[in-house]
């Protein structure tokens, strides 16, 4: 006789947490997520159902399959996935639990979810995100962004956080976290920075030295 373990009966959604990169659709007019592990080839919308990655007919998740949307059961332990150099540009995603799932003792394998909210860590100089640039990689008909500051953006096309969570629909909320260290807020200067800002300053000094002594003659001249 095999032991079944009792089937829970939740009076609300459970909450899990997983790291994913964000994307939008190639016209822009859509946001999704695109998964790190075995999901990483189907984009999912903010609500969205699962379905078997390796093309199987049966329903998500499957007891004989490891198919079906994966998430943990602590926060830390997903935004801890984010160090990793693959994932530095991924977020973190706090989402509902929705419709048939199997719990383990660290997260769980569901058949629904919605995506409540997504949290962008600091751009890679470390500063806080202000947006969502193109990362450049993808899939066919998505392109990963990733969090960038105002500095690092570049000329590269960029999307703000409540204008991807628009495109998302379904209540999503989009956040930015806070810089790595106090340090990281204000940009450092480069060499050839400096040096141009210390011609600069250099010049602006000579003309008011001219202008002194130009002055200077002519209170001479009375």
């Amino acid at each position: 006789m095999r032991l079944r373990l009792p089937e829970e009966r939740p009076t609300e959604p459970p909450t899990g947490y997983k790291i994913a990169h964000a994307a939008l659709s190639q016209d822009g007019s859509r946001a999704g997520f695109l998964g790190i592990s075995l999901g990483a080839a189907l984009p999912y919308g903010v609500l969205d159902d699962a379905h078997c990655a390796y093309g199987r007919r049966h329903r998500s998740p499957s007891r004989l399959c490891d198919c079906g949307f994966h998430c943990l059961h602590e926060c830390a332990e997903a935004a801890a996935l984010t160090c990793t150099a693959d994932h530095r540009g991924a977020l973190l995603l706090e989402v509902a639990v929705l419709g048939r799932y199997i719990r383990f003792e660290r997260g769980m394998r569901y058949a629904r979810q919605r995506v409540r909210t997504a949290t962008a860590g600091p751009c890679r100089c470390r500063r806080r995100a202000t947006g969502l640039a193109d990362a450049g990689w993808g899939r066919p008909g998505w392109r990963a962004v990733e969090p960038v500051c105002a500095a690092c953006a570049g000329s590269r096309a960029t999307v703000g956080f409540d204008d991807f969570a628009r495109r998302g629909g379904a209540g999503l909320r989009v956040f930015a976290a806070n810089a790595v260290d106090a340090g990281a807020a204000e940009p450092g200067r480069t060499f050839p920075e400096l040096v141009a800002e210390a011609a600069l300053l250099q010049a602006r000094l000579d003309w008011f030295q001219s202008e002194l002594a130009r002055l200077g003659d002519k209170g001479d001249s009375r």
